[in-house]
Parts: structure tokens; sequence; C-alpha cells
């Protein structure tokens, strides 16, 4: 579909694989990581960067290095790992702070179409926050 934006990017979907490859405790090199989960080296590299500065992985440099998971994947949610890796989450760039509506401006009056989608984005922002990555990664769903 021509320019679908998704609410899960890419860069989500291979940070949720690249979490999956280290939830089991071993040391694996960023190489080791993309073989396991199919992904490209250059940009699970990126990911692995954000997700070390965020304090879920840690990497180590040199002969014997490679990453590890220091963080509790029970404890970290979607929307916990989107903040980290995705630069917004808003369904609306008019739910984005500092967003100039020109509506209101226009016509000084309360916008409907924000009040509806800021109650959906709370919606959506609570069931981002109830599904922890362990549960995403390892939880029957019964499909």
């Amino acid at each position: 579909m021509e320019g679908t934006n998704l609410l899960i990017t890419r860069e989500t979907d291979y940070a949720l694989r690249i979490l999956r490859a280290l939830a089991a405790g071993e040391q694996l090199t960023s190489g080791e990581i993309c073989q396991r989960e199919i992904l490209p080296q250059n940009f699970a590299y990126k990911i692995l960067k954000k997700l070390n500065k965020a304090g879920i992985v840690h990497i180590a440099r040199g002969a014997e290095g490679g990453c590890r998971l220091i963080a509790d994947l029970k404890e970290l949610s979607l929307y916990d790992l989107m903040g980290i890796i995705e630069t917004k989450k808003a369904i609306s760039s008019c739910m984005e702070d500092g967003y100039n509506c020109t509506w209101r401006q226009k016509f000084g009056a309360k916008c409907n179409v924000h009040g509806n989608l800021t109650k959906i984005q709370r919606v959506l922002d609570d069931q981002l926050k109830s599904y922890s990555i362990y549960k995403i990664l390892f939880q029957d769903n019964g499909d």
C-alpha cells in the first residue's frame, strides 16, 4: 500500500527481533544477531546503539566483545520501546507538542478532531503500555 504510515516502524520491529535474540542471556555480536534474526547489519547496529544508550543492552567492544541484554523484558513495555527507538508515537501531527493548529487559530474554537484524537491516543498509549516485550515475544496469543 503506497504511502502507508505504520504505527510500529520497521526499526521497532527490528528492535523486537534483536531483543528476542538476546533474551536467552548470552552475549552475541551484532553479526550473530543479524544472522539469527535476518536483519541488515548497518540498521541493527544503529538500533543496538539506541538500546545501549537506554540501558536495555550492554555493548562490549574488542575481541571478546558483543551485546548482552541487561534489562528485564517483563518490565519493558512496547510503549517504552517505541519511545526509545522512534522519535514520535502520536497518531496525528496535531497530537505533537508545539503543534500550531491553523483551524483553531482561524476559528478560535475548540477542535473536536483534536479532542477525539486525544482520547484515541490515550487508549492506544494505555494498550501499548500494557504489553511487556516479554509478553509480545514469548506468550502464545492463541492464534
